[in-house]
Protein backbone atom coordinates (compact mmCIF):
# COMPACT_ATOMS: atom_id res chain seq x y z
CA UNK A 1 0.00 0.00 0.00
CA UNK A 2 1.03 3.75 -0.20
CA UNK A 3 0.38 7.02 0.08
CA UNK A 4 0.61 9.65 -2.56
CA UNK A 5 2.10 13.20 -2.60
CA UNK A 6 1.56 16.04 -5.25
CA UNK A 7 4.85 17.40 -6.48
CA UNK A 8 4.58 21.32 -6.66
CA UNK A 9 6.94 23.20 -9.23
CA UNK A 10 9.11 24.09 -6.56
CA UNK A 11 10.00 20.70 -5.64
CA UNK A 12 11.68 19.66 -9.40
CA UNK A 13 15.14 20.80 -10.26
CA UNK A 14 16.70 20.13 -13.95
CA UNK A 15 20.42 20.33 -13.61
CA UNK A 16 22.96 19.86 -17.04
CA UNK A 17 26.11 18.29 -16.39
CA UNK A 18 28.87 17.13 -18.99
CA UNK A 19 30.20 13.85 -19.14
CA UNK A 20 33.48 12.89 -21.09
CA UNK A 21 35.20 9.63 -22.14
CA UNK A 22 38.37 8.83 -23.86
CA UNK A 23 38.75 5.88 -26.61
CA UNK A 24 41.59 4.28 -27.76
CA UNK A 25 41.39 2.26 -31.21
CA UNK A 26 44.93 0.54 -32.31
CA UNK A 27 44.79 -0.69 -36.03
CA UNK A 28 42.28 -0.94 -38.76
CA UNK A 29 41.07 -4.30 -36.96
CA UNK A 30 39.69 -2.55 -33.72
CA UNK A 31 38.66 1.12 -35.69
CA UNK A 32 35.75 -0.93 -38.00
CA UNK A 33 34.18 -3.07 -35.20
CA UNK A 34 30.93 -3.22 -35.62
CA UNK A 35 30.50 -1.58 -32.01
CA UNK A 36 33.00 1.22 -32.91
CA UNK A 37 32.32 1.86 -36.73
CA UNK A 38 35.10 4.44 -37.49
CA UNK A 39 35.74 4.14 -41.51
CA UNK A 40 37.96 6.21 -43.46
CA UNK A 41 37.83 7.49 -47.04
CA UNK A 42 39.96 8.49 -50.14
CA UNK A 43 38.00 11.05 -52.21
CA UNK A 44 39.17 11.93 -55.49
CA UNK A 45 38.21 14.61 -58.04
CA UNK A 46 36.73 13.86 -61.08
CA UNK A 47 33.49 13.54 -63.45
CA UNK A 48 30.97 11.06 -62.08
CA UNK A 49 29.66 9.79 -65.03
CA UNK A 50 33.27 8.05 -65.69
CA UNK A 51 34.27 7.73 -62.33
CA UNK A 52 31.65 7.12 -60.29
CA UNK A 53 31.76 3.50 -59.51
CA UNK A 54 35.32 4.09 -57.59
CA UNK A 55 34.42 2.93 -54.39
CA UNK A 56 36.03 3.79 -50.92
CA UNK A 57 35.69 2.95 -47.70
CA UNK A 58 37.04 0.47 -45.24
CA UNK A 59 34.07 -1.08 -43.44
CA UNK A 60 33.05 -3.88 -45.58
CA UNK A 61 29.28 -3.36 -47.12
CA UNK A 62 29.22 0.60 -46.48
CA UNK A 63 31.57 1.80 -49.47
CA UNK A 64 31.05 5.50 -51.47
CA UNK A 65 32.19 6.69 -54.66
CA UNK A 66 35.29 8.53 -54.34
CA UNK A 67 34.30 11.10 -56.62
CA UNK A 68 31.08 11.91 -53.83
CA UNK A 69 32.89 11.79 -51.02
CA UNK A 70 35.22 14.89 -52.89
CA UNK A 71 32.08 16.62 -53.94
CA UNK A 72 30.70 16.14 -50.47
CA UNK A 73 33.73 17.65 -48.18
CA UNK A 74 34.09 20.35 -50.51
CA UNK A 75 30.31 21.35 -50.65
CA UNK A 76 29.42 21.04 -46.88
CA UNK A 77 32.51 22.99 -45.27
CA UNK A 78 34.90 24.10 -48.15
CA UNK A 79 32.61 26.07 -50.88
CA UNK A 80 33.03 29.79 -49.24
CA UNK A 81 37.21 28.90 -49.56
CA UNK A 82 37.76 27.50 -52.53
CA UNK A 83 37.99 31.24 -54.17
CA UNK A 84 39.72 32.75 -50.91
CA UNK A 85 43.02 33.20 -50.27
CA UNK A 86 45.12 32.28 -46.99
CA UNK A 87 42.31 29.91 -46.37
CA UNK A 88 39.67 32.52 -45.83
CA UNK A 89 36.49 32.72 -47.17
CA UNK A 90 36.21 34.40 -50.70
CA UNK A 91 34.29 38.00 -51.26
CA UNK A 92 30.59 37.53 -51.59
CA UNK A 93 28.73 38.21 -54.73
CA UNK A 94 26.23 41.20 -54.30
CA UNK A 95 24.15 42.89 -56.72
CA UNK A 96 24.45 46.47 -57.40
CA UNK A 97 21.88 49.34 -57.76
CA UNK A 98 21.89 51.74 -60.68
CA UNK A 99 20.11 54.39 -60.19
CA UNK A 100 17.97 56.17 -63.11
CA UNK A 101 20.04 53.89 -65.55
CA UNK A 102 16.91 53.09 -68.18
CA UNK A 103 13.89 55.01 -68.57
CA UNK A 104 11.77 52.59 -66.82
CA UNK A 105 14.11 53.39 -63.99
CA UNK A 106 17.00 51.57 -62.02
CA UNK A 107 17.93 48.22 -62.52
CA UNK A 108 20.15 45.83 -60.99
CA UNK A 109 23.70 44.94 -62.01
CA UNK A 110 25.54 41.47 -61.26
CA UNK A 111 25.15 38.03 -60.09
CA UNK A 112 21.58 37.99 -58.21
CA UNK A 113 23.09 34.97 -55.98
CA UNK A 114 25.09 34.77 -53.32
CA UNK A 115 27.76 32.21 -52.67
CA UNK A 116 28.26 32.34 -48.81
CA UNK A 117 27.65 29.22 -47.71
CA UNK A 118 27.82 27.90 -43.66
CA UNK A 119 30.62 25.52 -43.60
CA UNK A 120 30.64 24.91 -40.14
CA UNK A 121 33.39 27.28 -38.87
CA UNK A 122 35.51 25.44 -35.80
CA UNK A 123 37.04 28.90 -34.68
CA UNK A 124 36.55 32.84 -35.01
CA UNK A 125 40.27 32.76 -35.57
CA UNK A 126 42.36 32.00 -38.84
CA UNK A 127 40.21 29.37 -40.09
CA UNK A 128 43.20 27.47 -42.43
CA UNK A 129 40.79 25.88 -44.56
CA UNK A 130 42.26 25.50 -48.07
CA UNK A 131 40.80 22.66 -50.41
CA UNK A 132 42.50 21.09 -53.28
CA UNK A 133 41.10 21.35 -56.42
CA UNK A 134 42.72 19.72 -59.67
CA UNK A 135 44.88 21.96 -62.23
CA UNK A 136 45.77 21.87 -65.99
CA UNK A 137 48.55 19.54 -64.64
CA UNK A 138 46.48 17.51 -62.60
CA UNK A 139 43.58 15.71 -63.55
CA UNK A 140 42.67 14.69 -60.17
CA UNK A 141 43.27 15.48 -56.42
CA UNK A 142 42.97 13.50 -53.39
CA UNK A 143 41.39 14.34 -50.07
CA UNK A 144 40.89 11.72 -47.20
CA UNK A 145 37.86 11.89 -44.73
CA UNK A 146 37.54 10.18 -41.16
CA UNK A 147 34.36 9.85 -40.18
CA UNK A 148 33.53 8.88 -36.66
CA UNK A 149 30.16 7.71 -35.82
CA UNK A 150 27.62 10.33 -33.36
CA UNK A 151 27.49 7.43 -31.11
CA UNK A 152 31.44 7.70 -29.89
CA UNK A 153 31.42 11.34 -29.69
CA UNK A 154 28.05 12.28 -28.36
CA UNK A 155 27.91 15.92 -28.79
CA UNK A 156 31.32 16.32 -29.86
CA UNK A 157 34.47 15.94 -29.88
CA UNK A 158 36.42 17.54 -27.33
CA UNK A 159 39.01 20.26 -28.61
CA UNK A 160 42.52 19.10 -27.91
CA UNK A 161 41.59 15.63 -27.68
CA UNK A 162 41.89 14.35 -31.16
CA UNK A 163 45.53 12.12 -31.99
CA UNK A 164 45.74 10.16 -34.96
CA UNK A 165 49.47 8.24 -35.19
CA UNK A 166 51.21 6.06 -38.29
CA UNK A 167 54.00 5.05 -39.23
CA UNK A 168 55.02 8.57 -41.33
CA UNK A 169 54.49 10.55 -37.85
CA UNK A 170 51.10 12.06 -36.24
CA UNK A 171 48.71 14.32 -36.54
CA UNK A 172 46.61 15.80 -33.88
CA UNK A 173 44.28 18.83 -33.87
CA UNK A 174 44.87 22.58 -32.34
CA UNK A 175 41.38 22.93 -30.11
CA UNK A 176 40.37 25.31 -33.28
CA UNK A 177 39.19 22.80 -35.58
CA UNK A 178 42.76 23.16 -37.35
CA UNK A 179 45.22 20.01 -37.47
CA UNK A 180 48.66 19.51 -36.46
CA UNK A 181 51.32 17.46 -37.88
CA UNK A 182 54.39 15.67 -37.04
CA UNK A 183 56.66 13.70 -39.33
CA UNK A 184 58.74 11.03 -37.72
CA UNK A 185 61.44 11.19 -39.88
CA UNK A 186 62.75 14.39 -38.99
CA UNK A 187 63.35 15.79 -35.54
CA UNK A 188 60.25 18.40 -35.45
CA UNK A 189 57.32 20.16 -33.59
CA UNK A 190 54.06 19.69 -34.64
CA UNK A 191 53.00 22.65 -37.64
CA UNK A 192 49.92 23.35 -39.27
CA UNK A 193 48.78 20.99 -42.29
CA UNK A 194 46.01 21.18 -44.64
CA UNK A 195 42.87 19.57 -42.70
CA UNK A 196 40.51 20.64 -40.36
CA UNK A 197 38.47 18.52 -37.68
CA UNK A 198 34.60 19.19 -37.44
CA UNK A 199 34.16 18.81 -33.67
CA UNK A 200 30.45 19.02 -33.76
CA UNK A 201 30.30 16.25 -36.67
CA UNK A 202 33.06 13.87 -36.00
CA UNK A 203 34.53 14.32 -38.91
CA UNK A 204 38.09 14.62 -40.01
CA UNK A 205 39.55 15.91 -43.04
CA UNK A 206 43.19 15.29 -44.24
CA UNK A 207 44.80 16.75 -47.42
CA UNK A 208 48.15 17.64 -47.39
CA UNK A 209 51.59 18.00 -44.98
CA UNK A 210 51.75 21.69 -45.59
CA UNK A 211 50.03 25.09 -45.79
CA UNK A 212 49.41 25.79 -49.32
CA UNK A 213 52.33 28.47 -50.01
CA UNK A 214 54.96 27.01 -46.71
CA UNK A 215 57.60 24.72 -48.46
CA UNK A 216 57.30 21.00 -47.76
CA UNK A 217 58.74 19.31 -44.87
CA UNK A 218 62.01 17.48 -46.47
CA UNK A 219 61.65 14.15 -46.00
CA UNK A 220 57.32 13.84 -46.00
CA UNK A 221 55.72 12.43 -48.33
CA UNK A 222 53.94 14.05 -51.61
CA UNK A 223 50.27 15.09 -51.13
CA UNK A 224 48.89 11.74 -52.55
CA UNK A 225 51.06 9.48 -50.73
CA UNK A 226 50.57 11.56 -47.88
CA UNK A 227 46.70 11.42 -47.95
CA UNK A 228 46.74 7.76 -48.62
CA UNK A 229 49.12 7.15 -46.08
CA UNK A 230 46.08 7.89 -43.33
CA UNK A 231 43.05 6.60 -45.14
CA UNK A 232 44.23 3.27 -46.55
CA UNK A 233 46.74 1.87 -44.22
CA UNK A 234 46.04 -0.35 -41.57
CA UNK A 235 49.00 0.71 -39.03
CA UNK A 236 47.31 3.60 -37.41
CA UNK A 237 46.12 4.23 -34.01
CA UNK A 238 43.40 6.83 -33.36
CA UNK A 239 42.43 8.65 -29.59
CA UNK A 240 39.76 11.36 -28.62
CA UNK A 241 37.95 11.86 -26.09
CA UNK A 242 33.70 12.35 -26.51
CA UNK A 243 31.47 14.79 -24.53
CA UNK A 244 27.49 14.17 -23.91
CA UNK A 245 25.29 16.46 -21.84
CA UNK A 246 22.91 14.77 -19.66
CA UNK A 247 20.39 16.13 -17.65
CA UNK A 248 19.68 15.16 -13.99
CA UNK A 249 16.11 15.94 -12.46
CA UNK A 250 15.66 16.07 -8.84
CA UNK A 251 12.31 15.70 -6.97
CA UNK A 252 12.05 17.04 -3.27
CA UNK A 253 9.72 15.01 -1.97
CA UNK A 254 9.34 16.42 1.28
CA UNK A 255 7.00 14.85 3.91
CA UNK A 256 5.40 16.94 6.74
CA UNK A 257 5.35 15.94 10.28
CA UNK A 258 1.52 15.58 10.12
CA UNK A 259 1.65 13.45 7.24
CA UNK A 260 2.21 9.52 6.82
CA UNK A 261 2.25 8.87 10.58
CA UNK A 262 0.24 5.87 10.05
CA UNK A 263 0.78 2.53 8.41
CA UNK A 264 -1.18 1.10 5.29
CA UNK A 265 0.59 -2.28 5.58
CA UNK A 266 -2.03 -4.92 5.61
CA UNK A 267 -0.25 -6.62 8.13
CA UNK A 268 -1.18 -4.11 10.62
CA UNK A 269 -4.77 -5.11 10.64
CA UNK A 270 -5.88 -8.19 12.58
CA UNK A 271 -6.73 -11.26 11.38
CA UNK A 272 -9.05 -12.69 13.47
CA UNK A 273 -12.83 -13.21 13.29
CA UNK A 274 -15.96 -12.48 15.17
CA UNK A 275 -19.12 -14.10 15.02
CA UNK A 276 -21.79 -12.04 12.94
CA UNK A 277 -25.72 -13.36 12.42
CA UNK A 278 -26.97 -13.03 9.16
CA UNK A 279 -30.54 -13.68 7.95
CA UNK A 280 -31.25 -17.45 7.23
CA UNK A 281 -28.35 -19.12 9.09
CA UNK A 282 -27.60 -19.73 12.26
CA UNK A 283 -23.98 -17.83 12.46
CA UNK A 284 -21.43 -16.89 9.49
CA UNK A 285 -17.56 -15.01 9.74
CA UNK A 286 -16.67 -12.19 9.12
CA UNK A 287 -12.73 -10.67 9.10
CA UNK A 288 -12.36 -7.53 10.43
CA UNK A 289 -10.32 -6.19 8.15
CA UNK A 290 -13.19 -4.93 6.53
CA UNK A 291 -13.85 -3.58 9.51
CA UNK A 292 -10.55 -1.70 9.54
CA UNK A 293 -9.38 -3.03 13.13
CA UNK A 294 -5.65 -2.18 13.63
CA UNK A 295 -3.11 -4.31 16.12
CA UNK A 296 -2.94 -2.77 19.31
CA UNK A 297 0.72 -2.35 18.62
CA UNK A 298 0.13 0.20 16.00
CA UNK A 299 -2.29 2.47 17.79
CA UNK A 300 -0.21 4.05 20.23
CA UNK A 301 0.35 7.67 20.10
CA UNK A 302 4.27 7.68 19.61
CA UNK A 303 3.75 5.28 16.57
CA UNK A 304 5.18 5.80 13.29
CA UNK A 305 5.67 3.73 10.32
CA UNK A 306 9.15 3.23 8.10
CA UNK A 307 9.42 4.40 4.31
CA UNK A 308 11.41 2.01 2.76
CA UNK A 309 9.72 2.65 -1.05
CA UNK A 310 9.28 5.73 -3.13
CA UNK A 311 7.97 5.76 -6.36
CA UNK A 312 6.80 8.48 -8.62
CA UNK A 313 3.67 8.46 -10.39
CA UNK A 314 2.12 10.48 -13.43
CA UNK A 315 -1.88 12.00 -13.32
CA UNK A 316 -3.44 8.89 -13.93
CA UNK A 317 -1.42 7.39 -11.22
CA UNK A 318 0.35 5.10 -13.09
CA UNK A 319 4.27 4.46 -11.84
CA UNK A 320 6.72 5.45 -13.96
CA UNK A 321 10.33 5.40 -11.84
CA UNK A 322 10.90 3.53 -8.12
CA UNK A 323 13.47 3.55 -6.14
CA UNK A 324 14.21 1.81 -2.71
CA UNK A 325 16.02 3.23 0.19
CA UNK A 326 19.69 2.17 1.23
CA UNK A 327 17.72 1.97 4.74
CA UNK A 328 14.54 2.35 5.90
CA UNK A 329 13.41 5.71 7.34
CA UNK A 330 10.93 6.05 10.55
CA UNK A 331 8.40 9.27 9.44
CA UNK A 332 8.84 12.12 11.94
CA UNK A 333 6.01 13.15 13.71
CA UNK A 334 8.02 16.50 15.19
CA UNK A 335 10.09 17.15 11.92
CA UNK A 336 9.74 17.54 8.37
CA UNK A 337 11.24 14.64 6.22
CA UNK A 338 12.30 15.30 2.71
CA UNK A 339 13.82 12.52 0.42
CA UNK A 340 15.72 13.74 -2.54
CA UNK A 341 14.76 11.60 -5.93
CA UNK A 342 17.93 12.00 -8.70
CA UNK A 343 16.93 10.55 -12.34
CA UNK A 344 19.53 11.15 -14.85
CA UNK A 345 18.70 10.99 -18.42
Amino acid sequence: MGAYKQFNSQDLITTPFEVNKSFYFEGNGELIEPNVGIDRFLGKSGDYLTSGSNLTGQISGTEQSQILVYNSIQQLYYKNYISGSGGFTQDAITTDIVIGSTPEGNRRTGGIQNTNYYDYPQTSLWPNKTFPTPSETTSSVSVGVISIPSKLWGDYIQPNSFLLEGAEGSIKDDGEGRLLYKPSSVSAEYDYMAGNIIYDHGLVTIFDSHISGVPKISGVLDTEDFVEEWTLNSNVTMSFSSSYTLYETQYKATISENEFNYTLNPSSITGSEIPTVFPGSSINWENTASSGVRLDEVTGSYFSPYITTVGLYDDDFQLLAIGKLAKPIQSSQTTDTTILINIDR
